[in-house]
């Protein structure tokens, strides 16, 4: 049985194991149900997320002219210190940015692979941790808008990462820590525009995912290069496939790619 579609993120629903759901055209698959079964990806072309051209995809799922001008792909995704949008000033279309950037953010802690500190808007909780590959999170401030958790993040991030040590995770060469008690130190360093915004009580959430077998020395797939490729699927955590081989392929970072997926 083969599917095709453009690659975007999986969907997940955070249950006892996370759900993944990968769309394909006209259809879901529920990649937990591959589990231990053998799957051949191939690269069939491009397709833009925003133009939907079959044009070399240059970041985030977009071609190169599209990322320099999409909304959806403006500086302050990454950087949420820098959204304008509480200020009444655009950046690429105001109207997106307000209804984005204008809404409760959640500055949190998560242990994926050590510690970090990262932002989400409230309604992509867990999915944010769970595309992270975080085995447990716990919330810290609650803010009106993304400028407040970007300026909050930027101060916590002097004293934990902002970043995932995908590697490491992938491996789940991993240990438990406590948030909540983190969490409480980082408190007094959080700006003063944010502190009344800091989530008192708050539990950590953990989060299993489906993996039978962890990568021993984990190797990237480059689909691009190799144009296809064959293996037993073991396992799903973050945006990344697991194979029995040690072959890791991140659907994130391939979104825009159109691919058949063939199961044997």
């Amino acid at each position: 049985m083969t599917y095709q579609g453009a690659l975007k993120k999986m969907l997940t629903v955070n249950e006892e194991i996370v759900q993944y759901y990968l769309e394909m055209e006209g259809d879901f698959l529920n990649m937990n149900q591959l589990l231990d079964r053998e799957i051949e990806i191939s690269f069939v072309k491009y397709e833009c997320m925003s133009c939907h051209l079959d044009k070399q995809i240059y970041r985030q799922g977009f071609c190169k002219k599209c990322f320099f001008e999409t909304p959806t792909a403006g500086d302050w995704i990454m950087k949420p210190e820098l959204s304008t949008a509480h200020l009444g000033i655009e950046d690429r279309n105001l109207d997106y940015e307000k209804a984005v950037q204008l809404k409760p953010h959640i500055v949190y802690l998560a242990n994926s692979s050590d510690v970090k500190v990262g932002v989400t808007r409230k309604t992509q909780v867990p999915t944010r941790w769970i595309d992270q590959g975080a085995h447990e999170a716990v919330e810290v401030v609650e803010v009106p808008n993304r400028y407040l958790a970007g300026v909050t993040e930027v101060a916590l991030k002097k004293f934990v990462s902002d970043k995932t040590n995908w590697r490491k995770m992938l491996s789940n060469d991993i240990v438990d820590v406590d948030l909540i008690a983190v969490k409480e130190k980082l408190a007094q360093y959080i700006p003063e525009e944010a502190k009344d915004y800091y989530l008192k009580n708050i539990e950590e959430t953990q989060i299993n995912f489906p993996v039978n077998q962890y990568p021993k020395k984990v190797k990237s797939l480059n689909l691009i290069k190799s144009q296809s490729y064959s293996g037993i699927l073991k396992g799903i955590k973050g945006q990344y496939f697991i194979f029995e081989d040690n072959t890791v392929f991140n659907v994130r970072s391939n979104e825009g790619l159109v691919v058949s997926i063939g199961i044997k």
